[in-house]
């Protein structure tokens, strides 16, 4: 078994950018839609690096959709210039995926879809990597009666499941962190559904990741308020200004204090 990843050297909460893939490029989305080219994810990794980020999120959006394995070949360059710990998803379904994910120096596999498909790949990836290395990533979303529910394949399919039961059964199962993703509000940067967060984040006893419409660097503060353990955010860290320039960025170590002090 694999030990403990990562542990935050702050004694704050941690702040993760999410770094989205589409066809081996760095895209981001609204509502999971419109995908807008942000450019080389190697590039975006150094930049990162020189930042000093906590740690990092890497989804292939592409990869599900497409029926298809990752791409070990991007994940091995990207990983080998991160020197932050790397959080990977995107068409893991196989516990022999995710060891060979592993093996390319990532410290966390992300499941959302096959993990809705076939709960028990969560305790396999759990019992091989040990549950601080087993993420399950939940995409909601609201029905016409406003009531949240998950949705899987990058928000192509609906499901009856209710969020706060999936993520007890996915902590059951063996997860030791959840992702918790607002479709309503990815890309928006209108904030993040707290009353989501704070839900999910009552319901289970492992770290949860809010992640979906950080627009301001108080909303991360919002975020871990409502419960989250780390706040993650897309939008927030690469674009700036009204006309959504793209320039990535990433607090500082004294603004990330201070904002959480």
């Amino acid at each position: 078994m694999m030990e403990d990843v990562y542990q935050p050297r702050q004694m704050r909460p941690r702040v993760i950018p999410v770094l989205l893939l589409r066809d081996g490029q760095l895209y981001k989305t609204v509502r999971f839609r419109n995908p807008k080219y942000v450019g080389d994810p190697r590039v975006a990794v150094k930049i990162f690096n020189d930042k000093g980020c906590d740690e990092l999120i890497l989804l292939d959006i592409s990869a599900t959709p497409q029926h298809r394995e990752p791409d070990y070949q991007l994940i091995e360059e990207i990983v080998s210039e991160s020197f932050m710990p790397v959080a990977y998803g995107g068409g893991v379904s196989s516990a022999a995926q995710a060891r060979r994910i592993f093996s390319l120096g990532v410290e966390k596999v992300v499941l959302n879809s096959s993990a809705v498909e076939n709960p028990s790949l969560i305790s396999e990836i759990s019992s091989l990597a040990g549950a601080s290395s087993t993420v399950v990533s939940i995409d909601v979303s609201r029905d016409w009666l406003r009531r949240s529910r998950v949705v899987t394949g990058c928000g192509q399919r609906k499901t009856n499941l209710e969020p706060v039961e999936w993520a007890r059964s996915a902590a059951a199962h063996g997860a030791g962190e959840i992702v918790i993703n607002s479709i309503d509000r990815d890309g928006a940067m209108e904030g993040y559904d707290l009353a989501l967060i704070k839900e999910i984040s009552q319901a289970v006893d492992v770290p949860v990741v809010a992640v979906g419409g950080a627009g301001q660097e108080g909303h991360l503060r919002q975020a871990v308020d409502a419960g989250a353990a780390a706040a993650a955010a897309g939008s927030l860290f690469v674009f700036q200004g009204p006309h959504r320039a793209v320039l990535i960025t990433y607090p500082n170590e004294d603004k990330l204090s201070a904002l959480f002090g």
